[in-house]
């Protein structure tokens, strides 16, 4: 090796981002995001059965404004994680490796993600 400055190989700078990197490490994020939520929710259900006084503590954060935003970004995880798993899940079986429709299911992922997740919130 003639020059100890080049890379031994291909690193994130060289790389532009695609539509299957940026839904594949969306996919992780909205799996921690859902991960983290089941202890706000587990904590939310012990507050139901054992403590009243802290339930309605809990009821007022989650019905301000930061906890909508908080809940509505758990939703929005939720059904984007959800999805796009079933597209996972047809992967699994062979199906629709071609570029094409992984790009189409890619924006298919996202459309329906977006309308599934303003219809809950506004209708």
């Amino acid at each position: 090796m003639k020059n100890k400055n080049r890379p031994i190989s291909p690193h994130l700078q060289i790389y532009k981002p695609q539509l299957t990197s940026i839904l594949s490490i969306s996919h992780r994020f909205t799996g921690i995001i859902l991960y983290l939520s089941t202890f706000l929710i587990s904590f939310w259900l012990f507050c139901i059965a054992f403590n009243n006084n802290l339930k309605i503590i809990l009821d007022s954060f989650f019905f301000s404004n930061f906890g909508k935003i908080i809940l509505f970004f758990i939703t929005f995880s939720f059904i984007y994680h959800f999805l796009n798993g079933i597209r996972h899940l047809v992967w699994d079986f062979g199906y629709g490796f071609n570029i094409k429709n992984v790009y189409l299911t890619g924006f298919i992922i996202i459309i329906l993600t977006l309308a599934l997740n303003i219809y809950i919130w506004f209708f």
